[in-house]
């Protein structure tokens, strides 16, 4: 997806009221520094400015687009790089693991209902009886 681009409604506005004092007045001066020439070459660096920034967005898409196309192309070679270790080596070789592949006989099958989160990463609940067994305001129940 494109970047998208600027557009300025203050430049707009500016450009328009320099039109209409532009025909008031080409050289009009209201002291201070304010001109007609200052105000007219400041909307030209704005809008030159702008320009830059939305071609620096453009090229900017561009090089995205090519970063992304050159990552796809680097994880297929890496993925028939692998397969070509497996290929020449064996997919049960020492060099296919050093290759980063996990060799057939280090694999490791799941059996049925097992989670896939290991053991040592489950919470494990134990519930505890307090001796009186008054815990949460009840009383302990005593049998005869």
């Amino acid at each position: 997806m494109a970047r998208r681009k600027r557009t300025s409604q203050v430049l707009e506005k500016a450009a328009r009221r320099a039109a209409g004092i532009n025909s008031i007045d080409p050289n009009l001066n209201v002291g201070n520094g304010l001109t007609l020439p200052a105000f007219s070459a400041l909307i030209e660096t704005m809008r030159t400015r702008e320009h830059l920034y939305n071609t620096a967005l453009s090229n900017l898409d561009k090089m995205y687009h090519d970063m992304l196309q050159t990552e796809r192309e680097l994880a297929d070679m890496a993925e028939h790089m692998l397969l070509g270790v497996a290929t020449q080596y064996g997919k049960s070789s020492v060099e296919y693991g050093m290759a980063g592949g996990v060799p057939k006989n280090q694999r490791r099958k799941g059996l049925r209902g097992e989670s896939p989160v290991p053991s040592s990463q489950q919470a494990s609940f134990i519930a505890g009886v307090n001796g009186n067994g008054s815990k949460n305001g009840n009383k302990a129940a005593t049998t005869s």
